[in-house]
């Protein structure tokens, strides 16, 4: 664990700081926790939770070889669980606010800092507690699937650092947390989603804040580009009744082709995931802008794309601006790829919910980490982060050696992938479970 704090003081030396004992122990006293002269003190349960991580989420029983101990698995598990939650999240927001340099550093678009937001999952094993607080899904007989969490990710766009991870139970919408990110934000930042995250009440929070919003439209909002067309007023009259395929929006004025700014009016009923009063201090209306344009490029699934933004100025922001930045969002999907198969985010190995809030919270800060050695080498070999390989930063940092100045990193070759969204690899042909184990089990000892 020393070489890798070596190296990465080597790159910048207040995040090093941070993982050194003394941070470590400062952090257990201001948390109130005590612990004895023992091998697996708090600092090398922290520097082996790290080491494990770094080494793909490896098993507990390999930590002792990685750190070079003498202490058992289990020993290490029951360290792990000794050790306060509060620890590892103020471990993590320390990391994050360290890295703030690096990502003010890092270009912007159109003078905007931009940061993704998106939701994703992650698989645990199955345990009552676990299925207590995050449930299973729907499809799957108890006893017969594993419990699932929705994660809610907010990525810097310009260096692909995690600024925030939100946990919640499977059947959590991606909007009820989104409200949490906003804090991580400040005046003038551009948040860039999906269309699950557009809605009239997040665009009039994001205004409301000084942000920006630039997110895909929903499939069912009407949206008609003529000048001067007709609406549905927000007050129903009785000339409204049986007016069908009009938009709700207001047309204002004509932007270009396919480019417009609207009027969105307030609807009555608030959505679930915000508060009476917070909807009730909202806007009536609020002014946004549609544009859509298409994509030629084989193989992708959509041919039209409809986007909605606060960002109304059609010279600063010209429409194909924004279409290029939306067409970059699938970078988060990316680093949420290389979050679950890479550092195996995917499938968690902790059997308690505060187990498996502290494994992310070390999944993340080792991600940052990679990232930090991304930025360094991307800045050093004159490219773009995101074309430095995550796997082989991944690599230097795991196998760095004392001393060794951070090597030049493979760069990915610029290029539009055209695939199939099919499987080669055939499964191997087993029958789903359909019954719990302890059943099948049984009947196996009964034949």
């Amino acid at each position: 664990m020393a070489i890798v704090l070596c190296a990465i003081a080597r790159i910048k030396a207040d995040v090093a700081d941070l993982l050194q004992a003394a941070a470590i122990e400062r952090l257990c006293r201001e948390l109130g926790h005590r612990w004895r002269d023992r091998v697996l003190t708090p600092v090398v349960t922290v520097h082996g939770f790290l080491m494990q991580i770094l080494h793909g989420n490896t098993a507990c029983d390999h930590v002792h070889h990685l750190l070079g101990g003498t202490f058992t698995g289990e020993a290490f598990c029951q360290a792990r669980r000794r050790l306060p939650l509060a620890l590892f999240e103020r471990l993590l927001d320390a990391v994050i606010g360290s890295l703030a340099s690096c990502r003010d550093s890092a270009p912007t678009w159109c003078g905007h800092r931009v940061w993704l937001l998106d939701g994703s999952s992650c698989s645990m094993p199955d345990t009552p507690e676990l299925q207590q607080a995050f449930g299973q899904p729907g499809a799957q007989k108890p006893g017969c699937g594993f419990p699932v969490a929705h994660l809610l990710t907010l990525f810097h766009a310009g260096t692909g650092m995690l600024q925030k991870v939100l946990v919640a139970p499977l059947r959590t919408h991606d909007m009820a947390d989104a409200w949490r990110t906003h804090p991580e934000l400040r005046a003038g930042d551009v948040l860039l989603a999906d269309r699950g995250f557009c809605s009239y009440a997040h665009l009039a929070q994001l205004a409301c804040a000084g942000l920006f919003g630039v997110f895909r439209l929903h499939q069912k909002v009407i949206v008609d580009f003529r000048k001067g067309r007709l609406h549905v007023p927000p007050r129903r009259y009785a000339w409204c009744k049986g007016l069908r395929g009009l938009p709700r929006s207001r047309w204002v004025r004509w932007l270009g082709h396919l480019d417009q700014c609207v009027e969105y009016f307030k609807p009555k009923k608030p959505p679930g995931w915000i508060t009476a009063e917070a909807y009730a201090a909202l806007p009536d209306s609020i002014q946004v802008r549609e544009l859509r344009f298409t994509i030629a490029t084989p193989g992708f699934r959509s041919k039209q794309i409809t986007l909605v933004t606060t960002l109304l100025d059609p010279v600063r922001y010209p429409a194909e601006e924004l279409a290029q930045l939306y067409f970059d969002r699938w970078q988060v999907e990316v680093n949420l790829r290389h979050l679950k198969q890479t550092l195996h985010l995917d499938v968690l190995r902790c059997k308690t919910a505060d187990g498996v809030r502290k494994e992310l919270c070390m999944i993340a800060l080792t991600y940052n980490l990679v990232r930090l050695v991304m930025v360094s080498a991307a800045h050093r070999q004159q490219v773009d982060p995101d074309r430095i390989s995550f796997i082989d930063a991944w690599r230097w940092l795991r196998h760095a050696r004392l001393g060794e100045p951070l090597a030049d990193l493979i760069v990915r070759p610029i290029r539009r992938r055209v695939e199939p969204r099919a499987r080669k690899r055939r499964p191997k042909e087993y029958p789903l479970m359909n019954r719990p184990r302890a059943e099948l089990r049984k009947a196996l000892l009964a034949q």
